[in-house]
């Protein structure tokens, strides 16, 4: 099979590698897919550039879509064929999506429900869950206020759809342009620009000096001052999935204290099993009900993966990343 792979961090087009390995043979308990599809998310090139590899050989990549064209023992001969995303594809395992095929636990591949592209399906296993998760975790959003920060990017465009659609007042924030047209498109209320400071101030002046009822966070690093300048109204809840600088965010005690604030954290791979269960079935009802926006920024062939990484590097593509396999 065509695979491509990297043993050390460093630029993409200096680490990572292309070749041909044997086809990979399921075993018990597994189904072996045939991918169409390997999405590309921040945390795959953050994992390349600075994670140390754990293993001899990692290819990269968790999300991908493709068609199950093999079984193991104990797995219904009736799933071959079957259509299907994954999710955890390269996580603490050393062999992702970005090849020709992938094995993996049959649980990992869901059915992708028919009028559901493949591309569509690379980015269900982390955008998706992860927004549908922070919201299943913010509760119920029906007439409050909810802040969505980057929304402009790949989880917040779908936290923004999700949050609209379940009766939310969405404020988004997003950068250049293009990504706050994107979250206008996503159903935000409204959008601003964080890059020009002020936002919140701005959220304040929207919420009649308040603040939101729930802050749904891509960046506590960037969003924790905003806490000490009262954006979350107190009794608020600040569910977060990431940090740009995760070592060390400076938090105001006194805000949070005062304030009754609430946080949560999540990290989308590490899910229960019944929240795992449960974002997959909210997932599978709204494709079937055609109620969610997918948005492809870019293509790239397997061939220029280090095209790709950069892509998602650069901040500059809109829309999720994908690679056609």
């Amino acid at each position: 099979m065509k695979v491509a792979w990297y043993n050390r961090n460093g630029e993409a087009r200096e680490v990572l590698h292309l070749d041909e390995w044997p086809d990979p043979q399921p075993a018990a308990g597994e189904v072996r897919v045939r991918l169409v599809t390997s999405g590309v998310n921040p945390s795959d090139v953050k994992s390349r550039r600075g994670r140390a590899p754990a293993w001899d050989h990692i290819v990269p990549h968790s999300d991908g879509a493709g068609v199950i064209d093999a079984v193991g023992a104990g797995v219904p001969e009736a799933r071959l064929g079957e259509r299907v995303w994954i999710w955890n594809g390269q996580w603490q395992r050393p062999f992702g999506t970005a090849a020709e095929y992938i094995v993996l636990p049959q649980a990992q591949a869901v059915p992708l429900p028919d009028g559901t592209d493949f591309e569509a399906g690379a980015c269900f296993g982390i955008p998706a869950l992860t927004a549908l998760q922070a919201l299943r975790i913010a509760g119920d959003v029906a007439g409050r206020d909810v802040l969505v920060t980057g929304a402009g990017n790949a989880v917040g465009h779908y936290v923004t759809q999700l949050a609209a659609r379940k009766g939310a007042r969405v404020i988004a924030t997003a950068g250049h342009e293009l990504r706050q047209s994107h979250a206008w498109a996503a159903g935000a209320h409204e959008v601003l620009d964080y890059k020009h400071g002020g936002v919140a101030e701005q959220v304040r002046a929207l919420t009649k000096g308040q603040g939101v009822d729930v802050i749904i966070d891509m960046d506590l690093s960037g969003t924790a001052g905003l806490l000490a300048r009262g954006a979350l109204k107190a009794h608020g809840h600040l569910v977060c999935y990431g940090s740009n600088q995760p070592l060390q965010v400076p938090l105001d005690f006194r805000s949070l204290l005062w304030g009754s604030l609430s946080m949560s954290f999540f990290l989308v791979y590490d899910l229960l099993p019944r929240d795992r269960e449960a974002t997959i079935a909210e997932l599978e009802a709204l494709l079937r009900a055609g109620c969610l926006k997918h948005a492809i920024g870019a293509r790239f062939p397997l061939a220029q993966i280090a095209a790709a990484h950069e892509a998602v590097e650069n901040g500059k593509v809109v829309g999720n990343v994908v690679l056609t396999i």
